[in-house]
């Protein structure tokens, strides 16, 4: 059987389920978006006059998350012209629009009674290629399924997205035991290449992988910061970018997130796994629980209440981020900016691995909180295997796609030393799962095995040995060609790449991808390789972002200098190599994302043809820098 969805429908109109909507709606699909119908009316609507018949009200709830969507920042839609795609209803009126969707799912309260109740009513309306899942992180998949026909439970799985679902990566995909083959391979399939996700197989294990371990690590985080009298500045300095993670680092993720929500993840995974000895340490330790809970009583929320761990202040007209005292549990004005001797030393070191290794050897506050993330995050990772997932790139890859981390705890521990570092975390109390140990003994230095810096192989636990990880023909890795001898031509700013079937590839390398001298350089070689050897060239690279601009430092120095001269010439380079671009008798394509500003989108503007990331961010900026273009 062929599957195609064309059509779909969500099922909760709530923050979760209207961005789902949303992003199905991105990617073209027709979404019918439903939730429940009021059970009386509001002020408004009875200063209205309207009852409870009427459509506007019975369509109220999914109204408000539709909007909600709507109004989203970050944005749920990439256009208005994407919210077109969604069409809105109720579950008693509309419920036979079900009957027409490719794709039903699931995310409405985290309740199994009323999840089975509502799957009996679509096992009744669903038609036979119909596939169902669902949006749960608390309840078993499978319980969900009970009592359901045996076609219903072969089209049935969980499809864990994770929010904002238009920006992160992670598809969380549970098949049960009576989930068809074909239905988790092509749910597994349209996830990837139709919504941009990254596919994680899991166990139908309490929180899957990714909240699992962040629900794990985080109420352990909290109780060691707690006990050890860290503020949340200090801690925020520590846990973001410096140790691989977002800017948002520790408790700028929890108001993300929501106090309260983060507790009830808490809490309902602590009765799902009365066994996990380790978690149950943490996610009952008294003092980091203590926080939240009052917290919650006095309504610091997070976000969504404007105060949480940070609640915002003016101060002389401007704007000011105060954070909570941990001991008085009352916010206080900013301080000075914590400063680290350890953080000093490693915040130069891009490479995420390096970094993080200077970091640890430190020995002052910083250092011995980075210490004990990372250890307790690497010996839990181990004790998870093999409950939560087989292998450990399962566990790297929802890390890195859910929580935007760098790379995730089995590719840490690789780049840290994996010997060295379980002696060190075993030394520092935290232990190590025994087939870790067994791996080593064996002789084996590495989870994964790497050919140059590329991931060729990862160790299963089970089987005791190497298996290869698979290789897809249509996903181009540049760092491998260049390893594989592909490399034609280098300088101190880009790369120039033969991809194979007569084209190649110009690759920028300075940081943030700023246009410099030498990637103009590289782009006129790679033109005059095309010209002789080549069919056609791509620019683009796999860096964090396409480019973001031109080096402006370059800029200012010949301008603060009066290098009027230099700097024209710059910008007729510039100009002059757009002109080539733009008229060059082979085809030059544009692989823009991220940011591509100023030098970079005029850049991507003078190629023949440009097939752009959705998540492309592109302009002109000199106005913004204070420049005339």
């Amino acid at each position: 059987m062929t599957y195609l969805i064309k059509k779909a429908a969500v099922i909760g109109a709530g923050t979760m389920g209207a961005a789902i909507a949303a992003h199905l709606a991105n990617a073209g699909v027709l979404v019918t978006l439903l939730d429940i119908v009021p059970r009386e009316l509001n002020e408004k609507e009875k200063a209205k006059g309207l009852t409870l018949e009427d459509k506007v009200v019975r369509n109220r709830i999914v109204e408000w998350g539709f909007n909600s969507a709507l109004k989203s920042r970050p944005a749920s839609f990439f256009s208005k012209e994407q919210a077109n795609n969604v069409t809105l209803g109720n579950l008693e009126d509309d419920f036979d629009l079900l009957a027409d969707a490719d794709w039903i799912i699931e995310v409405i309260v985290e309740n199994l009674k009323i999840k089975q109740g509502l799957m009996e009513k679509i096992d009744a309306v669903r038609k036979d290629t119909a596939i169902v899942t669902t949006n749960t992180s608390g309840i078993p998949v499978a319980a969900i399924s009970e009592g359901r026909s045996e076609e219903f439970k072969k089209h049935f799985l969980g499809a864990h997205f994770f929010n904002p679902p238009r920006y992160l990566k992670l598809l969380e995909v549970i098949p049960t035991e009576k989930t068809s083959k074909e239905v988790v391979d092509y749910i597994s399939y349209f996830g990837e290449y139709r919504l941009g996700k990254g596919i994680v197989l899991c166990k139908d294990s309490p929180n899957f992988i990714a909240n699992r371990l962040g629900s794990v690590s985080g109420a352990f985080a909290l109780e060691y910061i707690v006990q050890n009298g860290y503020t949340i500045p200090e801690v925020d300095s520590i846990t973001g970018p410096i140790m691989g993670r977002p800017k948002t680092a520790t408790f700028r993720l929890l108001d993300l997130i929501g106090i309260d929500i983060s507790n009830h993840v808490r809490d309902n995974l602590a009765d799902l796994i009365p066994d996990d000895a380790i978690a149950q340490k943490y996610l009952k330790a008294e003092k980091g629980k203590h926080v939240t809970d009052v917290m919650v009583e006095k309504g610091l929320l997070g976000n969504k209440s404007k105060q949480g761990f940070y609640k915002m202040h003016k101060v002389e007209g401007k704007k000011q981020f105060w954070p909570l005292n941990l001991e008085t549990l009352e916010h206080e004005p900013v301080g000075e900016k914590p400063r680290f001797e350890s953080i000093g030393k490693a915040k130069d070191i891009e490479d995420n691995g390096e970094r993080l290794s200077v970091l640890l050897e430190g020995d002052d506050r910083a250092s011995e909180l980075a210490k004990a993330f990372t250890y307790f995050g690497l010996s839990y990772a181990s004790y998870c295997i093999p409950e939560i997932a087989d292998l450990p790139n399962a566990v790297d890859n929802a890390m890195k796609w859910g929580f935007v981390h760098d790379d995730g705890p089995f590719e840490i521990w690789d780049a840290l030393g994996v010997a060295d570092t379980s002696v060190k975390m075993k030394e520092a109390g935290y232990e190590v799962a025994s087939w870790v140990d067994e791996m080593l003994a064996s002789g084996k230095e590495t989870f994964y095995k790497y050919e140059g810096k590329v991931q060729t192989a990862i160790y299963d636990p089970i089987a005791k040995a190497y298996q290869a990880l698979p290789f897809s023909p249509v996903r181009i890795n540049l760092q491998s060609l260049k390893d594989d001898g592909k490399l034609i031509s280098k300088n101190g700013g880009a790369s120039l790449i033969d991809l194979g079937d007569g084209v190649a590839c110009v690759e920028f390398q300075t940081k943030m991808n700023v246009f410099d001298m030498d990637i103009g350089a590289m782009l006129h070689e790679g033109m005059d390789a095309v010209e002789k050897d080549f069919d056609a060239m791509v620019v683009g690279n796999q860096g964090l972002h396409f480019s973001a601009g031109a080096n402006l430092f370059l800029i200012v120095m010949h301008a603060q200098q009066e290098q009027w001269d230099e700097l024209d010439a710059i910008v007729r380079g510039l100009q002059d190599l757009n002109m080539r671009m733009r008229y060059f008798p082979k085809p030059i394509v544009a692989a823009p994302f991220g940011f591509t500003l100023g030098g970079g989108a005029e850049l991507m503007m003078h190629c023949n043809r440009v097939v752009a990331s959705a998540e492309t961010y592109t302009g002109l900026v000199e106005m913004g820098m204070g420049l005339l273009p």
